[in-house]
């Protein structure tokens, strides 16, 4: 299943939004426009829907509703986040997921559901509050999604919640671990132990994904040879690699001697051959050359299509977007706005459609309106 359309209402920066999305898109915007709080409403669902999460600690990770909620959103106190699910070769949605967030105006401030809505084929099956929450209102500080028992007949799109995939390697976090004390963050999205994820994959398949990586890296990496997962006498898992050098058998390099570029590459590789879930990606273009750059997202379709998985990107770079095989329907543009941000596909907008219809670019025909717009007086910046 992919996503084909979400729907945004009091969700951080966007006061109401809604977009169409395909199988690869790319987000584009100035900065702070929303684009990783766009892509963080799919990892809300995922936080709800996963095993030792739920509501309250999906809100709670967040700093509560009043930080997820709309600055602009004034006398409506609820959160909504509505998306649809279709299956990966039409737009048709078979499944419709709907929540909306408000709080307790007093006490312990507890989120708590104003509902909470499942259709399959265009039919209702959930809607609640029900009769039985009407009775015992704590129910309602739990989803249907997040129980077992109670999730029988949409169990398919907690699984497909559950199964949403994020990292955005830190490579600092990665090579010097110990340098940064306190519990790691739950699913890890910044790689600090990205690590220790390699190694407890099963054998047979960290082998296939890292030779396939490693033909990657010694095309885009001077000099790798060999790229493998190591373990010292502790059993602490490495990245290793052996780069070809005036020695007889090369140098061996362990990740902390990496570049931040390789450390990335090689997350970012993973990501992709990890699985066949919704993948969410930021910037996939920090660290690396532009030529590299360039070729990223035919990497990403390329593996996606066999895999038939969904990706979202977000980006600030020229380079990526400079694609061809990049069209306009797979670009969102964040425009914000006083209200908050709103979005829209590039395709949708009339003088950028004319100038990617005519041979331009998506770089060239959408980034330049996500610049800010007296961005020429930062040259004038002065003690």
């Amino acid at each position: 299943m992919i996503v084909s359309r979400i729907l945004l209402k009091n969700w951080r920066n966007f006061r109401h939004a809604e977009a169409e999305l395909g199988r690869r898109m790319f987000l584009v915007g100035p900065n702070a426009s929303g684009k990783s709080n766009f892509l963080d409403a799919f990892r809300f669902l995922r936080d709800v829907a996963k095993p030792g999460g739920g509501l309250q600690k999906a809100v709670e990770d967040r700093g509560g509703i009043s930080k997820i909620r709309c600055l602009a959103a004034r006398k409506e106190p609820q959160v909504e986040i509505e998306v649809h699910l279709s299956n990966a070769h039409d737009q048709k949605a078979c499944w419709k997921y709907a929540i909306s967030l408000k709080q307790d105006s007093r006490g312990h401030r507890r989120p708590y559901l104003d509902y909470e809505k499942v259709w399959k084929d265009g039919d209702l099956i959930l809607n609640r509050p029900d009769r039985y929450d009407q009775k015992d209102d704590r129910r309602l500080t739990q989803t249907h999604l997040e129980q077992i028992s109670a999730n029988y007949a949409f169990r398919e799109i907690a699984e497909f919640f559950e199964s949403i995939c994020y990292l955005h390697l830190v490579p600092q976090l990665l090579r010097h671990q110990n340098a940064f004390s306190g519990p790691a963050m739950r699913d890890d999205p910044f790689g600090r132990n990205f690590l220790e994820k390699l190694a407890q994959t099963t054998e047979g398949t960290r082998k296939s994904r890292l030779k396939k990586i490693e033909k990657a890296l010694q095309l885009a990496v001077p000099q790798l040879k060999e790229l493998s997962v190591t373990k010292d006498d502790a059993g602490k898992p490495h990245l290793a690699a052996i780069y070809e050098h005036w020695r007889l058998r090369g140098a061996r390099q362990q990740e902390e001697e990496f570049s931040d570029g390789t450390l990335r590459l090689v997350g970012f590789l993973w990501s992709l051959l990890e699985g066949d879930s919704l993948l969410l990606m930021e910037e996939p273009e920090l660290y690396l050359h532009t030529a590299i750059i360039r070729r990223l997202p035919g990497i990403i379709w390329r593996i996606q299509a066999k895999k038939k998985r969904q990706t979202l990107i977000s980006t600030h770079s020229y380079d990526l977007l400079l694609d061809r095989g990049i069209g306009g329907e797979e670009v969102l543009l964040l425009i914000p706005d006083k209200e908050g941000t709103n979005i829209r596909t590039a395709s949708s907008i009339d003088d950028v459609r004319v100038l990617i219809e005519s041979g331009i670019s998506v770089a060239e025909a959408t980034l330049p309106r996500t610049a800010p717009r007296d961005i020429d007086q930062l040259s004038l910046f002065n003690e």
